[in-house]
């Protein structure tokens, strides 16, 4: 780890150099910053052009996105874990959706089992659905069908389409076929891999006497695109900052170099990309890795592999700062946290999760001005304390990943008390006990999880940054805008929706790579439900297509 062995004398200044190497580690540079991205713009092309790069660029085959006008009624199913869930889908075209929903669950045997029984259940699950909610059968014959883009309601032949989110590797090769390539999250079933996933779910359906047609198969990524596209007017980039992260764009077909000379690639056009962006730079050729991250991904199921996922996710942050307590706890000759007192939680493999992190930075900005919210609708993003999001600068926040914070004895009476609930908060999720927890304690594991967040949030803008470049939206250093009044980003995830000032470090981070002018049009915009609704908007794209 940093330096935290015997060659340090037991004393307040010693201690203080210690923190101050830690965060030297974690420290971005704009320099740092557009090397970064310059690499992540490398990947794109590699991907792009070939495949089996770790960046896999997948062409998803949907090749427009909505705006907020299409009708129809579309079924979803996602499947990604311990719940499968059907969804019925009503677009009533003014960026508006009804949603109903039901979640059903998936047991060890079903995951395990033959293929053929766990898509009959899948089958069996949309048929209790659609027994529940008569609404998504049609009735009677529609007289018109003002919106050509509308799912077919004819009473001969009344087959209704899903889209399917299907959480787990596939090689896409159509909008409706792809080609599972490895089970994850538990799954194991067999005769699986290596069939086309919309085929062993159409099949299902057809031994059932389903009316319904599974017309795409879609990522929650390129999923949460869409959403945000319906809900406001349009989208450049889907992105999940959640426990894991990924990205999807629209890109030019024409620089989609490995479709060959392919029909869709002689179509031209735009094209929705999946970057699988979490594995950007496995080879951490850039990526600032610290041994603390280093630890993370060593003990890891997967390591060397989804390398800026396990900088940037929520499954990781929180074992990183676990990583950094430790050391703290460990130090010689005199421990530096806790009075060298370790806890369950603290001994514990992902023991301190990353909602403790959250927890901790959230008492410290009570009382504070909330910056740069998250837009939840199409409405302009609202004033906090007076402050729109277009006003708002990152100078009005402290640098609180500063060692300074962690010197109780010059920290106002508010911070002070602020201390107290952080030192409540680390007492009771960490099961220490209260006596091994001082004020200068609780301000250190503040501190470390502001380092590790602050990290995140500012790598995470990288990955924004080079798909405006990309799109050429942008120019990397500034000193480009396009005519564009707004470009919309759509996100989904805790971390991006819940994590005090994520979204604020992410643009400060923006704005360094792209300038001011440009990250002022930025629009980032929460997608709602990627999983659900962006799947059957993946199903009306479909229907567009003639699928």
């Amino acid at each position: 780890m940093s330096k935290t062995s015997a060659v340090h004398a037991p004393s307040p200044d010693a201690g203080r150099r210690v923190l101050e190497d830690i965060e030297d580690q974690f420290r971005l540079t704009k320099d740092d910053l557009v090397r970064i991205t310059s690499q992540f713009l490398e990947d794109f092309a590699l991907g792009l052009g070939e495949y089996n790069h770790p960046m896999a660029m997948i062409p998803t085959f949907v090749t427009g996105v909505p705006d907020g006008s299409e009708t129809g009624t579309f079924l979803a199913l996602d499947l990604g874990g311990t719940n499968l869930r059907v969804c019925e889908v009503e677009l009533l075209g003014n960026h508006d959706f009804v949603l109903r929903q039901q979640k059903y669950k998936v047991s060890e045997a079903l995951k395990t089992g033959e293929a053929t029984t766990l898509f009959d259940y899948l089958a069996d699950s949309v048929d209790a659905f659609l027994t529940e909610y008569a609404s998504a059968v049609p009735s009677s014959p529609s007289t018109e069908q003002a919106n050509p883009f509308a799912s077919p309601i004819l009473s001969d032949s009344p087959e209704i389409p899903l889209g399917l989110t299907f959480s787990f590797p596939v090689e896409q090769t159509a909008l409706n076929r792809g080609k599972i390539l490895t089970w994850t999250k538990g799954f194991s079933a067999k005769n699986a891999i290596g069939n086309d996933v919309v085929r062993l779910l159409q099949d299902a359906f057809n031994r059932k006497h389903l009316h319904v047609k599974c017309v795409a198969l879609v990522n929650d990524t390129v999923g949460a695109l869409l959403s945000r596209a319906y809900t406001g007017g349009g989208c450049i980039l889907g992105s999940i900052f959640g426990t894991g992260t990924n990205g999807a764009y629209v890109e030019r077909v024409e620089n989609i170099k490995k479709l060959g000379d392919s029909s869709a690639r002689q179509q031209g056009g735009y094209m929705v990309v999946n970057t699988e962006w979490g594995a950007f730079n496995n080879t951490r050729t850039v990526l600032p890795s610290t041994p603390y991250d280093n630890k993370v991904d060593r003990q890891s199921i997967n390591p060397r592999l989804q390398a800026f996922e396990k900088f940037i996710s929520g499954m990781y942050l929180g074992e990183i700062v676990r990583n950094i307590l430790l050391s703290l706890v460990d130090a010689a000759p005199e421990p530096l946290l806790f009075n060298g007192q370790s806890s369950g939680p603290l001994n514990t493999h992902y023991g301190l999760d990353t909602a403790v992190m959250s927890e901790v930075e959230e008492a410290w900005e009570s009382g504070r001005v909330p910056l740069v919210p998250v837009v939840d609708c199409d409405t302009p993003e609202p004033k906090a304390n007076g402050i729109s999001a277009e006003e708002s600068t990152l100078s009005s926040i402290p640098d609180w990943q500063s060692a300074h914070f962690t010197e109780v004895d010059k920290l106002s009476a508010d911070d002070i008390a602020r201390l107290e609930r952080i030192r409540g908060i680390i007492v009771q999720r960490l099961a220490l006990d209260a006596a091994d927890v001082s004020l200068r304690d609780a301000a250190i594991v503040r501190w470390a999880s502001s380092l590790v967040a602050n990290r995140a949030a500012r790598l995470s803008g990288c990955a924004v940054a080079a798909v405006l470049v990309q799109t050429e939206r942008a120019k990397l250093g500034g000193g480009f805008s396009t005519d564009e009044e707004k470009i919309t980003v759509g996100v989904d995830g805790s971390l991006i929706q819940h994590y005090p000032n994520f979204n604020a470090r992410l643009r400060d981070s923006l704005r360094e790579l792209v300038g001011d002018e440009v990250e002022k049009k930025v629009e980032i915009g929460l997608a709602k439900d990627g999983s659900g609704v962006g799947a059957a908007l993946c199903a009306l794209q479909a229907t567009k297509q003639g699928h």
